[in-house]
């Protein structure tokens, strides 16, 4: 797998889960990969690139902070000379109920959710635009980008941005070889994912599901390596939802 060969990838929220199997996969594809992250695990997802023969680097990152996202650009730039990919996955998704939902609960979400995919991305699009080449991929959800689901209105509401950012942003970026798509995961298997509803939970999402199984983080990496790619070339503007059919039942 040699797609991305050379091309420098930033990835954010790196350190576990999803973020985590998108930046080895686009390791193992050819790219040099910055993972990134502020919880100190994306040291381990450097670590484990360099295991299967990657290359790469982790920077500590919190994409609620502009500056901080600038400082992470310029140093990805001067150190390597180019930025190809930026795969904007941090986000956080507590489930609250929206008559218990405090103004801090609300702002937190968004700030780090939707917020924080702006800061990032404002920090490496001038590099792409100079090259006038680059691909952008942002992660949203099923949850307000396809289907309501209770409990997440400010999660829902944040990734429901993306997708209108993700859009908005295509149409001006194209005239410089820019493309920016999103991805809605539906269920998937994560750390995150496991922590948030109990076994039984689980199970009845799983009845719900067509294909009958949660996703992988793999299977979203699958489709961020596609999108990263000269195959996807002609697409932007896009939201390609992986949910095993949940969204269409």
């Amino acid at each position: 797998m040699t797609r991305l060969n050379n091309k420098v990838a930033i990835v954010t929220g790196a350190g576990q889960g999803i973020g985590k199997a998108i930046a080895l996969r686009l390791a193992k594809e050819g790219a040099i990969v910055v993972a990134t992250d502020i919880t100190g695990k994306e040291n381990e997802t450097a670590e484990e690139i360099k295991k299967i023969g990657g290359e790469g680097m982790a920077l500590r990152l919190d994409v609620t902070d502009g500056k901080m996202a600038e400082e992470v650009a310029k140093t990805v730039f001067n150190k390597y000379g180019h930025i190809d990919i930026l795969v904007n996955n941090a986000g956080i998704y507590p489930f609250k109920p929206f008559l218990e939902m405090t103004f801090e609960d609300w702002y937190k979400v968004i700030n780090v959710n939707l917020n924080g995919v702006f800061n990032v991305t404002r920090a490496v699009v001038p590099y792409m635009v100079k090259q006038k080449s680059g691909r952008i991929i942002n992660i949203a959800s099923l949850a307000g980008a396809v289907m309501g689901f209770a409990g997440l209105t400010h999660y829902s509401a944040s990734k429901a941005g993306i997708v209108g950012f993700t859009r908005a942003l295509a149409l001006e970026l194209a005239r410089y070889g820019i493309t920016v798509n999103a991805i809605a995961p539906g269920a998937i298997s994560t750390p995150g994912a496991a922590a948030a509803g109990s076994e039984e939970q689980v199970k009845m999402m799983i009845n719900i599901i067509p294909m009958g199984r949660l996703g992988t983080p793999e299977d979203i990496a699958s489709a961020v390596a596609y999108l990263a790619s000269d195959e996807a070339s002609y697409i932007t503007g896009a939201l390609i939802i992986i949910d095993g059919g949940w969204s269409v039942t």
